[in-house]
């Protein structure tokens, strides 16, 4: 069985999917440990979800991360093994269109997560948006796929949508007038 740890890394060094050398902290590295995060916090929430087709719906977006991770994590755009296309987006935007179809919709900002299965999708979709800041961030100074960038905000509209479906009650937000 082969061993997890290389000790590649020990110097505050890692390798890209293209085995170009970086520092850790290099911005790419965090753009896609950003994209990571957010499969995990996808993991921890599709476990409160009892809709088996939201469940899946977030499995296959799962997926889908490792797609925008690896491009990401690719300083040689001709490298990138899979990309993002304008399918996934379409896909994402379906998402959006049947959950927030099913939901009555307040005209005020809602508070996040009136039950585990909306807290956890809500944490989600705020590591989308910090990844996808990051990743706006990389494209400041190095090539990134548009369609990279434009998942990212799709799909935290999509996690937004799946989390107002799953909130067990609406609380509109009172803004002190004082």
């Amino acid at each position: 069985m082969s061993k997890i740890y290389t000790k590649g890394g020990d110097k505050g060094q890692t390798s890209l999917f293209d085995l170009v050398r970086v520092s850790k902290d290099d911005i790419r590295v965090e753009a896609y440990g950003s994209v990571d995060e957010l499969g995990a916090a996808l993991g921890v929430a599709k476990n409160f979800v009892e809709d088996d087709v939201m469940r899946e719906t977030i499995t296959s977006i799962q997926h889908k991360l490792f797609t925008v991770a690896a491009c990401l994590a690719t300083e040689d755009q001709t490298k990138i093994p899979v990309k993002i296309n304008e399918e996934d987006i379409d896909g994402l935007e379906k998402v959006v269109d049947k959950y927030m179809d099913a939901i009555q919709r307040e005209s005020c900002f809602i508070v996040n997560g009136s039950g585990k299965r909306s807290a956890f999708l809500h944490v989600a979709r705020t590591v989308c948006r910090r990844a996808e800041r990051r990743v706006i961030t990389l494209s400041g100074i190095a090539e990134v796929d548009p369609l990279v960038i434009k998942y990212l905000n799709r799909l935290s509209d999509a996690i937004y949508a799946m989390a107002r479906y799953n909130e067990d009650t609406e609380e509109c937000v009172l803004f002190d007038k004082e």
